[in-house]
């Protein structure tokens, strides 16, 4: 039974066709009672009988008023959906294992909707909602957390959004499927292994780059333009002078992040210490080139360069 059930999911989902927006309709909410609303319909139930067998007025009266309230509610939560308009933005790389973040764009024409939950399409054991509040006549940006698969290029996982306003008596939802893709990068190493020594780029001679006092030649007075880790802190906390290292003598010295240079049996326990050396290099503001069987990247520094090392590291194999 629990196969069949997964299979008819399964097929069901897969008619579900990427589309960059959703808007939500009477064609695409669905509606059922929660449990909370199948007692409370059994409770009117014993009431009408009770009503029935002892000709109670008050008792119809009663019986009556609380399903004018049930449809009434069924009424609210179905409206507390419908009319809103879902926009994904392009997600953020996330790692292997860890935690991706996906960021709706929620639009809402009409008045302020209550108790909407934003999540991703899973077993109701294993869902995890993001309740949240949409104000009215705008958007609201909801985030949406779920744990990355393996590394690689993704589809955008299914996404649910329901609302039991206001009673719980009924849950209405809806299944979307995203258009867009998202990188997840290998898991880092950690502890990180320490970084391969770096060496002089060819037809250079690296001189002493230690100066008397423990400081670091190669630095220069900063200049309009330069990058925030071209600064040397620790010189601007001691003296209040601003200075950053010259990108003349630090391009003499090349890193190379070398497949060979892991030295770990297992493909993938390489992949991720080779993404902790990535992350280490950059942090450091080191430029660094990439080898991996069959491809090479050339030696860069910057957000761009992380990426494209990263993303080589998530598809390699």
């Amino acid at each position: 039974m629990l196969n069949l059930r997964k299979r008819w999911r399964a097929g069901w989902q897969a008619r579900l066709k990427p589309v960059d927006h959703w808007v939500l309709t009477q064609r695409n909410i669905y509606i059922v009672p929660t449990r909370a609303g199948l007692a409370f319909g059994l409770t009117m139930l014993l009431l009408l009988l009770a009503a029935i067998n002892y000709q109670l007025n008050l008792g119809f009266a009663l019986t009556f008023l609380l399903a004018g309230s049930a449809l009434a509610s069924m009424h609210m939560t179905h409206a507390s959906l419908r009319g809103l308009s879902l926009h994904v933005k392009q997600p953020q790389p996330a790692f292997a294992g860890g935690r991706a973040e996906l960021e709706l764009v929620v639009t809402n024409s009409n008045g302020v909707r209550h108790g909407l939950g934003f999540g991703v399409q899973a077993p109701a054991r294993e869902r995890q909602l993001a309740w949240a509040q949409v104000h009215a006549q705008g958007q609201s940006p909801v985030t949406v957390g779920y744990t990355a698969g393996e590394r690689g290029l993704h589809e955008l996982p299914l996404l649910r959004v329901e609302s039991l306003f206001p009673f719980g008596l009924f849950r209405a939802w809806t299944v979307w499927r995203p258009a867009g893709r998202i990188w997840v990068y290998p898991a880092p190493e950690a502890p990180a292994a320490e970084l391969p020594a770096q060496r002089a780029a060819p037809g250079d001679e690296l001189p002493s780059r230690e100066a008397s006092g423990g400081e670091f030649d190669g630095l220069r007075p900063w200049r309009r333009g330069d990058g925030l880790r071209q600064v040397v802190w620790k010189k601007v906390a001691r003296t209040g002078e601003m200075v950053s290292r010259d990108g003349r003598e630090a391009s003499r010295q090349q890193l190379w992040l070398d497949w060979s240079a892991a030295r770990v049996v297992d493909p993938e326990a390489r992949l991720s210490r080779l993404a902790a050396w990535v992350l280490e290099a950059d942090a450091r503001g080191l430029a660094y080139g990439l080898r991996l069987p069959g491809r090479e990247l050339a030696a860069d520094a910057g957000a761009a360069q992380r990426h494209a090392a990263l993303q080589a590291l998530a598809e390699w194999g």
